[in-house]
C-alpha cells in the first residue's frame, strides 16, 4: 500500500447514511479499522442512527454483504477486512476476487463501495496499517464520505440533465407527441383506407 495518500478535506457527513460490513477474521485488527471508521464518520457529523454495522465471517463474504447493503439505500458502503499472507497464495485469491467483486457491485448499483480490505505479506504490516501509525480506517471513512458527497452531486446533475430532454419542442430535434398511444386495432388511415405494411 502506498503511503502517498491524498490530503482529505473534512466534509460534512450529517446528511448521509453509511453501511459497514466487517470481517470477524483477524478480528482484533479489523476491530481497530472499524473503530477508526466510526470515529471519523462521527467527527464529520454522521449520526449514529445513520451508521449500520454488519459482521461477516471473513473477507471472502464481504462482496455478498456489500451487494445486499447496496440495495438498501445507503449513500456508501465500507467493507473492512484484514488478509495476511500464509504459506499458500490464498491471500492473493481473496485480494483479487474481492477487489473485482466490490468494484463490479459499485458500478452496477451506482453506490460507492469502499474496499477497506487490508492485504499484507505479514502480521507486522497488518498491525502497522490497523493499530499502528498507518491508520487505514481513517482513510476508508474519508473516502466513503467524499464519494457519498460526489455521488449525490452527480445524481442531482444527471436528474437535471435528463429533465432537460423533456423540454425540447418543435424548434429542437426531439418532440413528444401524445398521439403515440396504444394501438386501438384500427389499421385504417383518416380517410378509411386500409394501411398495408410491406
Amino acid at each position: 500500500m502506498s503511503l502517498d495518500k491524498p490530503k482529505s478535506k473534512k466534509l460534512d457527513a450529517s446528511d448521509y447514511s453509511f453501511a459497514i460490513a466487517a470481517s470477524r477474521f483477524n478480528q482484533k485488527l479489523v476491530d481497530a479499522l472499524l473503530k477508526d471508521v466510526r470515529k471519523t464518520l462521527a467527527e464529520c457529523g454522521a449520526k449514529d442512527s445513520n451508521i449500520r454495522v454488519l459482521r461477516v465471517p471473513g473477507a471472502a463474504e464481504l462482496p455478498f454483504a456489500a451487494s445486499r447493503l447496496a440495495l438498501l439505500g445507503y449513500d456508501a458502503v465500507i467493507c473492512l477486512g484484514v488478509v495476511i499472507a500464509g504459506e499458500t497464495p490464498h491471500h492473493l485469491i481473496i485480494a483479487h476476487s474481492t477487489a473485482d467483486a466490490l468494484q463490479r457491485i459499485a458500478v452496477e448499483n451506482g453506490i460507492p463501495i469502499i474496499n477497506g480490505i487490508v492485504v499484507t505479506n505479514d502480521k507486522a504490516q497488518a498491525e502497522a496499517r490497523t493499530i499502528g501509525k498507518i491508520r487505514r480506517g481513517v482513510e476508508f471513512a474519508d473516502s466513503a464520505i467524499e464519494m457519498a458527497v460526489q455521488s449525490a452531486a452527480l445524481y442531482d446533475e444527471i436528474e437535471e440533465f435528463n429533465s432537460d430532454d423533456d423540454d425540447w419542442d418543435d424548434e429542437g430535434t426531439f418532440d413528444v407527441d401524445d398521439s403515440d398511444d396504444d394501438w386501438d386495432g384500427d389499421d385504417s388511415d383518416d380517410d378509411g383506407n386500409t394501411i398495408t405494411l410491406n
